[in-house]
């Protein structure tokens, strides 16, 4: 690991959390999701390991990954449509918190802070899946794709929250485990932390993403925490 992503306590009074990745691993049911797609056309199902680099990705890296289509594709929006449709009806079959995350946000809580979830999943999923994992009553913001005009990498959802929370963007740290995620949080003026655990999608090596930190378990963030 570099030098310079030692771990430190940075001088935060929120935390924002990404969710498909960070939080929880939903992976499996957005393969169950694809290959129900697939299923539609005739095709055979594909095995979930190979997707879960894409699971940050949505629909768009889904599709591509599991069966080429591109949205230059004719046929993009209607399989993009069945994909979503499909994804609504399954989508907290088997998405769980990682290990530790648990345990993390009850330690978040302990020392004060405040968390909360900016995650690029429209509300019509975000809703159900923050709610089947029993994060809703405890979330102090969440705010989906599109809450805001324009989704990360654009620093405006990372905006919205800090200001829900009436905290300032230097006071917050954003967790999260795409390159997006860091390029949001660093536009928005936020110290960012990649959650090494999580897809990591295929943007080159994440140990050189410009982050402040990078864990390898949830836990981990705790040292970066005040």
């Amino acid at each position: 690991m570099p030098a310079e992503l030692a771990r430190r306590p940075l001088p935060v009074a929120a935390v924002l959390f990404d969710l498909d990745g960070t939080l929880a691993d939903s992976a499996g049911d957005l393969a169950l999701a694809l290959n129900r797609v697939r299923a539609d056309v005739g095709l055979p199902p594909v095995p979930a390991a190979p997707l879960r680099a894409y699971a940050s990705s949505g629909a768009r890296g889904l599709l591509e990954a599991g069966m080429g289509v591109t949205p230059a594709h004719a046929d993009y929006d209607a399989l993009r449509r069945a994909f979503l449709a499909h994804y609504e009806r399954c989508l907290a079959e088997t998405t769980r918190l990682y290990d530790g995350v648990a345990e993390l946000l009850d330690a978040i809580e302990a020392r004060g802070l405040a968390w909360g979830i900016v995650t690029n999943k429209h509300a019509r999923f975000t809703g159900p899946v923050v709610a089947a994992l029993a994060l809703a009553p405890r979330a102090r913001v969440v705010v989906s794709g599109d809450t805001t005009p324009n989704p990360k990498p654009h620093p405006a959802p990372l905006l919205h929250a800090a200001d829900v929370l009436s905290v300032a963007p230097d006071k917050c740290v954003y967790v999260g485990d795409d390159l997006r995620d860091v390029e949001a949080g660093r536009a928005a003026g936020m110290a960012t932390i990649v959650a090494g655990y999580g897809y990591l999608g295929t943007s080159g090596d994440p140990l050189h993403w410009p982050a402040t930190g990078w864990i390898t378990r949830p836990l981990d963030l705790l040292d970066w925490l005040p």
